[in-house]
């Protein structure tokens, strides 16, 4: 006899055991199918190994440039395999958090690949070669995206590699080719060329970070430069084959290059496949779960939530996505416009964004004013060395608050203060008479205030 739920959640990412936990607190018999680790592509081969990296790599820039803090440290020794360990203990350990709190809330975990038979079944066919049916009121899918590898590149992964597999690298490479300037990609071209590998970055669109304003792009390619992290955009590759030696790469225009490995971010793809959503008749667009406001799909039963219903792929959309699913199965009302998402990418100087770009807010014919912070005219930037970067800020002409894009150390922390203010419908007024601690990298969100309203302190 079938196993009987409130919900069963398939997937067990920031999106899924997020949800899953929230439908336990409210007293529902929860249970969460996954067929790898729980924490799902998040924990395990994204946001948090790629981030502790990051901090590692962040700690040996720091070191060389110790000179001019009056800090000599010689015989510097980068050992990648060490950080490699160290990533797979973090990450150990907080899945082994994610497992305790789902037995905590006593959420039934079956470890294998669940598909839908009907829209109240799931066959989970486990890892330990069993099968179990279960049945079940609701059906949250939430199964997550993969990196992909497009057929036209060399499938050997020992030298052509995605973002899973450079994870797991313990070797530092002479020199890597990354084919694809989105936030991946220059998340790594950060790590390796902060390690001590000559990095060149191929993006096929005409500048980095295309999706972000422009003026953070502009950024981030003088950033690269001064790191020495050659850049090639509206540049596609012509070919790429492996060699004895590594990889040989010929781009447009006929330029070639010679690395030790080649890394490819060239978008990712949602995991819907074998589910058996087309059997039951949920409605999908190229890969994508179509979903509604509440992440309801065409079937009322069954919900999608995270990077398989394409909307925003980022962890805590997800996990936001759940909450709304959590609401609308307990009884209150919620919905999620995606208006209001802020985003980060973890190069250095970080990248905070959240609301309209400059470009977007123009082509939605909105009349708007911007300014900028200098991070040059910041005490705190200066007493740091980091003084590179900007804070921007976008309102129209009621100074309701718009946009705000970042370029500093810890944007990915300061950009929350504009999206609670903008979620609050608050304008520069409410944010400009709010004090600002001194000296800190927040204050230069007032400062870019005060420019916007006509009263300039610091800055121009």
């Amino acid at each position: 006899m079938a196993e009987k739920y409130d919900s069963i959640v398939i997937g067990a990412g920031p999106g899924g055991y997020v949800t899953a936990l929230r439908l336990a607190g409210k007293k529902q018999k929860v249970a969460v199918v996954e067929a790898k680790e729980l924490g799902g592509t998040c924990l395990n081969r994204g946001c948090i190994p790629t981030k502790t990296l990051l901090h590692s790599s962040e700690i040996v820039a720091s070191v060389k440039h110790g000179k001019e803090h009056g800090i000599t440290a010689e015989n510097l020794k980068v050992d990648l395999a060490a950080m490699i360990q160290r990533k797979n203990q973090v990450v150990a350990k907080l899945r082994g958090g994610v497992a305790g709190l789902l037995k905590g809330r006593k959420v039934d975990v079956y470890a294998g690949k669940g598909k839908l038979l009907d829209k109240n079944k799931v066959e989970v066919k486990l890892n330990d070669g069993k099968t179990a049916v279960l049945e079940t009121n609701n059906i949250i899918i939430a199964t997550g995206s993969a990196a992909t590898m497009p057929g036209f590149f060399p499938q050997d992964r020992s030298k052509v590699m995605t973002s899973d597999e450079i994870l797991d690298l313990e070797k530092l490479p002479e020199s890597l080719l990354i084919v694809g300037g989105g936030y991946i990609g220059c998340e790594f071209a950060t790590v390796f060329a902060e390690l001590g590998t000559k990095v060149i970055v191929v993006e096929m669109l005409d500048r980095l970070i295309s999706m972000a304003d422009k003026d953070l792009s502009d950024g981030l390619a003088k950033t690269f430069k001064k790191m020495g992290i050659e850049v090639l955009c509206g540049t596609a590759v012509e070919k790429m084959e492996v060699t004895k030696s590594g990889v040989k790469t010929t781009v447009k225009g006929g330029q070639v290059f010679d690395t030790t490995l080649a890394l490819v971010c060239t978008g990712r793809r949602p995991m819907s496949e074998d589910l058996g959503l087309e059997k039951v008749g949920v409605v999908m667009e190229k890969g994508f779960i179509k979903i509604d406001e509440q992440c309801r799909t065409n079937i009322p039963n069954i919900f999608a939530i995270g990077d398989v219903t394409g909307k925003v792929q980022l962890a805590h959309v997800a996990s936001r996505q759940g909450a709304v699913v959590t609401n609308v199965l307990t009884g209150t009302a919620d919905r999620e416009d995606y208006s209001i998402v802020p985003t980060a990418i973890y190069t250095h100087p970080e990248i905070g964004s959240v609301g309209l770009t400059e470009q977007q807010a123009k082509d939605k014919g909105i009349k708007i004013k911007t300014a900028k912070f200098q991070m040059m005219a910041s005490g705190m930037a200066l007493a740091y060395g980091e003084t590179s970067g900007f804070v921007k800020l976008i309102a129209n002409e009621e100074d309701d608050i718009i946009g705000a894009h970042l370029m500093c150390p810890h944007a990915s922390d300061l950009v929350q203060e504009i999206a609670v203010l903008m979620k609050a419908e608050c304008t520069l007024h409410e944010l400009a008479a709010t004090i600002h601690g001194h000296p800190t990298f927040a204050e230069s969100l007032a400062e870019a205030t005060e420019i916007l309203l006509g009263n300039p302190l610091h800055g121009h």
